[in-house]
């Protein structure tokens, strides 16, 4: 079932691992199904929770696309989204106390900073370190986007932060 009528549908996650006998094998394919969103969908694709990420784990690991994690990562981990804005999506200001790998997989989309825009069209990469943002797609298609954020070091700036870090 599709919870956002108006969006394709989620994008096809491959998850791989071992099995008991240390074969490389496909653990997971299928649609990503841990979305959420008002307007833009936020497909969670993977999220890891400490830093080296353990990948020792076998065939009957968690899947870590299922939990249920807020916009930044765990502290010392990292969040693996892919989020579809339709056009007309409304843009909000906000900061993560994160770096974020952002790559525009289709589509044309712009962020807004405290006092410029930068329009990212399919193909374009940025790196985005922990400043004030919002995400607006001005345009009449679909873009869909892919976040890797990073949990980081907070700045100090005195700013409010999405979803902080309880750990810190």
């Amino acid at each position: 079932m599709n919870d956002f009528p108006n969006l394709p549908p989620p994008v096809r996650r491959v998850v791989t691992g071992h099995d008991d006998n240390n074969v490389a094998k496909v653990l997971i394919d299928g649609r990503a199904t841990n979305h959420k969103g008002a307007g833009a969908r936020s497909t969670l694709m993977w999220i890891t929770d400490q830093n080296p990420a353990d990948i020792s784990v076998g065939e009957n690991a968690e899947d870590m696309g299922a939990r249920i994690v807020g916009t930044p990562p765990p502290a010392n981990g990292t969040r693996f989204c892919v989020i579809d804005f339709p056009p007309g999506n409304p843009a909000h200001m906000h900061r993560t106390e994160t770096i974020d790998y952002v790559i525009v997989i289709e589509g044309e989309i712009d962020m807004d900073m405290d006092d410029s825009t930068v329009k990212l069209k399919a193909g374009d990469v940025m790196i985005q370190r922990g400043t004030n943002h919002a995400w607006a797609n001005r345009g009449t298609k679909l873009a869909r986007v892919a976040f890797v954020l990073v949990d980081a070091k907070p700045l100090g700036l005195g700013k409010p932060v999405m979803g902080m870090n309880s750990a810190r």
